[in-house]
């Protein structure tokens, strides 16, 4: 119920009680905001019970949790009915990175060259250099590409 609250304020508020109510009669204050939470709680469960008995045998799966959007999606996502744990595992960000990065320097398709030989601009392996110019010969241009412009 109270999961957001931190130590730091469990204690300005024990201080702020101290502060207000005195030494005298902050155990009292304290019983009585226990006894009415316990109540509020169990207000609540059996809320919680007379509305599945009333939904009936077809809704005894249900949880008060799963009205809540987050939970939801969690529990319908993290089940694979959709397949989509396969879609996860079958997606490699890093390779289809490395392919772009290789179009973009224009590596083309090197599938003979290990990921291990390139190197990035502080020479360390495993990633291509995206800001490397290539030096150019004599009298050669400069790539140009249409689509950029």
């Amino acid at each position: 119920m109270f999961n957001d609250i931190g130590w730091a304020e469990v204690l300005t508020i024990v201080v702020l009680g101290m502060l207000v109510l005195g030494p005298e009669r902050l155990p009292k204050a304290i019983q009585d905001i226990s006894r009415t939470i316990r109540k509020i709680r169990e207000f609540s469960d059996s809320a919680k019970e007379d509305i599945r008995t009333e939904l009936g045998p077809e809704f005894k799966d249900f949880e008060f949790e799963d009205l809540n959007p987050k939970t939801y999606l969690r529990k319908q996502l993290g089940n694979d009915d959709l397949g989509l744990q396969e879609i996860r595992n079958s997606f490699d960000l890093r390779k289809e990175m490395a392919e772009l990065s290789d179009s973009v320097n224009g590596y083309g398709d090197r599938s003979d060259v290990d990921e291990g030989s390139r190197t990035t601009p502080s020479g360390a392996p495993g990633r291509p250099d995206l800001v490397k110019k290539r030096d150019l010969t004599a009298g050669e241009r400069p790539p140009y590409d249409i689509d950029a412009t």
